[in-house]
């Protein structure tokens, strides 16, 4: 199963099983690392706030590491996140990396 997947699933021994895929989620995952050097710091909030106005959910993996994980809905504005990544990149804020990229995602234009 794939991150662009919605699946139905069921409970049992007090897990989440999948059963069956439904369709296609559209849904992208991005990975992004604030450069500890950079003018943000190795602060994952200050990415966080960053990425407010897209109002995309994500999650860190640790204040050691400062990854964010950052959940893209399908009907998010994919070019406008597109050129915040690059000019984060430009600013020497962070590094990035697209963990799941749908077909919409790859041929969004960074605006």
């Amino acid at each position: 199963m794939d991150c662009r997947t919605a699946t139905r699933s069921r409970s049992g021994d007090g897990k989440r099983w999948s059963v069956e895929r439904v369709r296609p989620s559209g849904r992208c995952v991005i990975r992004v690392l604030p450069v500890p050097s950079g003018p943000l710091g190795p602060n994952a909030a200050a990415v966080h706030a960053e990425f407010a106005r897209f109002g995309l959910g994500g999650e860190v993996f640790s204040s050691e590491l400062p990854l964010v994980a950052f959940d893209v809905p399908a009907d998010a504005d994919f070019g406008a996140i597109q050129q915040l990544l690059a000019d984060g990149v430009t600013n020497g804020w962070w590094s990035y990396e697209v963990g799941c990229g749908t077909e919409d995602w790859r041929t969004a234009t960074p605006r």
